[in-house]
């Protein structure tokens, strides 16, 4: 083992294992700009917070008012800063972050903006939390700064390349602690998307110096699969997607977007999609308009490549560019899905098909002592959860989440659920030691599991994660999705 990999095997795994949500103040506590400083001091004190959010009209962030602010304008300009309104000191825009990031992207933020606040917002950009320094500092996160915002900073692929070469040395540290398979896959997939939606904002600058120009339109990247589901190991290439307001004429700037994003990716080590599952293919490059009617034609006379396409695109995450038409696109793309029960069964008795690796009395079946562990194992979990959950109108994409969905919706039970959430922990942590073990022995990661290789207890676990699937698979046959 390296003395590189070494070191990142020692990080405290705090920050990326836990989420903002878990240590942010809330609720907020908020202003309009026309609030003056001696009443922002007066909430200040009575509600015990250390800064105040301005909104605007449309309760969006419009500036944050910290403490310090207040004392530096005071000290600035004395007893007149009393009855001055908030929209004349208030810093803005302001830095935020979403409320499903890990830990380690904050606190790598705010060491590098020199923030002692960072408000946390939702999916339409609301602010919803708030997290400290001092909070930080109680969470142990500081200890970590290894990926962080050294992806948001890079500057090139070779940058990017360093942030994705650090995974494997990640993930051993973080299981060495203690932390679930799911966890470390979460994190995994969180890099990817920032390695993604750093890899496209350096494409967008390269095309303006070169002569393209700004893009022509507003336009949103998507990272698809176990990347957008946040459930990726250590065996992935690149599945990413994007839509455009505007025609068929404004495409030539995007096709070239796409080229350049996919060839940096793959120079960053997230490598090119086999199945050509990328912005540059024009399938996946698409205008909003044109996307809509693809989502109705694979939902509403849909076939076998249809069913493929879903298995990923369901599962999208916004990464850059306008985010706004992104949540669009997917509620879009959810309603729709949401409309044909015939879809749906398809979805469902599309797990029926898929073969198990159990033989006679309940053994692992293997060639050359491996079976195809995400094939087995991962897909029709995963898959379930996608059909089930478009039919109940869970909007999660994560497939914990999604179970965790369909119990809230009264679809499914509790004990189900936590039988499906044990078989996908047991699958993923095989799967997850496999591809450790290959790279510490020089071999290039996989899907593929060797059991006898597990301890007992484990290999145990798994024959029973496989018991419970193929009960799945034949349940799948026959349960119709909510609807």
């Amino acid at each position: 083992m390296s003395a590189e990999f070494e070191a990142v095997t020692r990080l405290d795994s705090f920050p990326y294992r836990h989420r903002l949500s878990e240590v942010m103040a809330r609720p907020v506590v908020t202003a309009q700009g026309s609030m003056t400083v001696r009443t922002a001091c007066d909430v200040m004190r009575r509600t015990g917070v250390s800064s105040l959010l301005v909104l605007a009209a449309d309760n969006r962030l419009a500036g944050i008012v910290t403490d310090g602010d207040i004392i530096a304008v005071i000290a600035r300009l004395g007893a007149d800063a009393i009855d001055r309104p908030l929209a004349e000191m208030m810093s803005a825009p302001v830095h935020c972050v979403r409320d499903d990031a890990l830990l380690y992207v904050a606190v790598a933020r705010m060491d590098r903006l020199g923030l002692t606040h960072l408000p946390v917002v939702d999916d339409d950009g609301r602010p919803i939390g708030m997290v400290t320094a001092r909070q930080m500092l109680k969470a142990r996160a500081r200890q970590a700064l290894v990926i962080g915002d050294d992806v948001l900073t890079a500057a090139g692929a070779a940058d990017l390349a360093h942030a994705r070469a650090s995974l494997p040395g990640l993930a051993a540290g973080l299981r060495q602690d203690g932390a679930p398979a799911g966890a470390v896959a979460a994190v995994i997939g969180g890099v990817v998307r920032d390695i993604t939606g750093r890899a496209a904002s350096l494409v967008e600058a390269s095309l303006f110096a070169d002569g393209w120009g700004a893009p022509p339109s507003p336009y949103a990247v998507l990272v698809l699969g176990s990347a957008g589901r946040g459930e990726s190991l250590l065996a992935f290439d690149q599945d990413n997607a994007l839509v455009f307001l505007g025609d068929q004429a404004l495409d030539p700037w995007f096709a070239e977007f796409g080229v350049r994003l996919n060839a940096m990716l793959d120079q960053a080590g997230i490598l090119f999609c086999p199945g050509e599952v990328m912005v540059r293919s024009r399938q996946w490059r698409r205008s909003l308009d044109d996307w809509q009617s693809t989502l109705r034609h694979w939902v509403f006379q849909p076939d076998m490549q249809a069913l493929l396409n879903v298995d990923i695109f369901f599962d999208m995450a916004f990464v850059h560019g306008d985010q706004a038409l992104a949540i669009e696109l997917r509620d879009y793309a959810f309603a729709t899905a949401a409309q044909s029960a015939f879809f749906l069964q398809l979805l469902t008795h599309a797990v029926a098909r898929l073969d198990s690796p159990l033989g006679a009395f309940g053994r692992l079946i293997t060639q050359e002592g491996r079976f195809d562990a995400k094939k087995y194992g991962l897909l029709p979990l995963v898959s379930t959860a996608r059909a089930r959950g478009l039919g109940a109108h869970v909007t999660a994409t994560g497939t914990i989440d999604r179970y965790r969905g369909l119990v809230e919706k009264g679809v499914m039970h509790a004990d189900d659920m936590a039988g499906l959430a044990a078989a996908f922990e047991d699958i993923l942590s095989a799967i997850l030691a496999q591809q450790l073990a290959d790279i510490a022995a020089g071999l290039p990661p996989g899907n593929k599991v060797a059991p006898e290789a597990l301890p007992r207890a484990e290999r145990d676990r798994l024959r029973s994660a496989f018991q419970r699937i193929k009960l799945l698979r034949a349940a799948a046959g026959t349960i119709m999705p909510a609807a």
